[in-house]
């Protein structure tokens, strides 16, 4: 039926996928973090791994899913797009409202992290193909992480984000929490299908890669529940918490995302990743280091320089596919 919508078609499937897997991944993160409570799991190891692994979720079904269609400018785009948006774009609007920072050693410890991993993809992609081996190497750095997580919190319990956890309920009703489990297990899947499939008839369309789709339409979309988080903290005052997130986000992504998707199938780097978003992935993320080693504030004209080089950035990747 859509198929006779043409490319409206296409953006409805789209727009339908990402409403899908933002209700779906957030059944899915509230099902597991109160199954967790309920089996007794301390919050700092839910913090470290089902609330890290499950806000990616959406991220990383795109992804697999992607790898297995044979699409990795999708798979490939999504990581890397999404990346350059979380500090561009998801930072910097909510600057525009409120300054905001993050700093502290659970932040730099993060961003050790992040600046590591960073450099080890960037090399992985440079080759051309990241094979099985390449996704279990980002996965141990997925694994290190995690095992530093739940180290620091052992330590530090009290140091775990409220907000993290606060809509689990343990005394939630089992039919309640098992409707949030399946509902997140069938829509994550089932929006990952929706989206892939527009993505795919988008770039049919209009003549542009999926590469370039997959950087610009399914990167922003992934990352618009992170700007909703973002925009809303700065209007309460509580923007600060926003740095943290995309630390966290950006390493999953590059990790896990790409790690599992690998493991699926292996992924060979479009040419226009190769020879641009690569680098701005990689500018985005060292931009970002000094504000949080240094705890420099991310200002109101910081923020605004931001947004202008993300709007900027998509200029250049539709440009030089109407250029070739």
């Amino acid at each position: 039926m859509l198929d006779a919508l043409g490319p409206a078609g296409d953006f409805i499937l789209v727009a339908a996928g990402l409403l899908i897997l933002v209700f779906a991944g957030d059944a899915l993160v509230r099902g597991a973090v109160t199954l967790s409570l309920k089996l007794g799991i301390a919050p700092f190891i839910i913090s470290a791994t089902v609330v890290a692994f499950g806000t990616s979720a959406p991220e990383l079904l795109i992804s697999v899913k992607a790898a297995m269609q044979d699409a990795p400018g999708i798979a490939l785009g999504n990581v890397v797009g999404s990346n350059i948006a979380n500090v561009l774009l998801v930072l910097g609007v909510p600057a525009l409202i409120v300054p905001i920072a993050g700093c502290g050693s659970e932040a730099h410890r993060n961003t050790i992290f992040m600046l590591g991993a960073t450099v080890v993809f960037s090399a992985l992609v440079l080759m051309g193909n990241i094979s099985a081996i390449g996704g279990l190497i980002l996965l141990a750095i997925t694994a290190a992480m995690v095992f530093d997580s739940i180290r620091s919190g052992r330590k530090n319990p009290e140091a775990i984000e409220d907000d993290e956890l606060e809509d689990a309920d343990p005394e939630m009703p089992g039919a309640k929490l098992a409707l949030l489990l399946a509902g997140g297990l069938i829509g994550l899947p089932v929006g990952a299908e929706f989206l892939i499939q527009g993505a795919q008839g988008i770039a049919r369309d209009f003549g542009v890669s999926e590469a370039v789709i997959g950087l610009t339409i399914v990167a922003i979309g992934t990352s618009l529940p992170e700007l909703a988080t973002t925009v809303s903290a700065a209007f309460r005052n509580q923007a600060d918490v926003a740095i943290g997130n995309v630390v966290g986000s950006n390493l999953f992504n590059i990790t896990a995302v790409i790690g599992v998707a690998a493991l699926v199938s292996p992924l060979d780097v479009p040419g226009e990743i190769i020879g641009r978003d690569i680098w701005v992935m990689v500018a985005a993320t060292a931009v970002l280091a000094p504000f949080i080693f240094l705890c420099w504030s991310i200002s109101r004209l910081t923020g605004g320089i931001f947004l202008g080089a993300y709007f900027l950035y998509i200029f250049a990747a539709y440009g030089g596919q109407v250029a070739a």
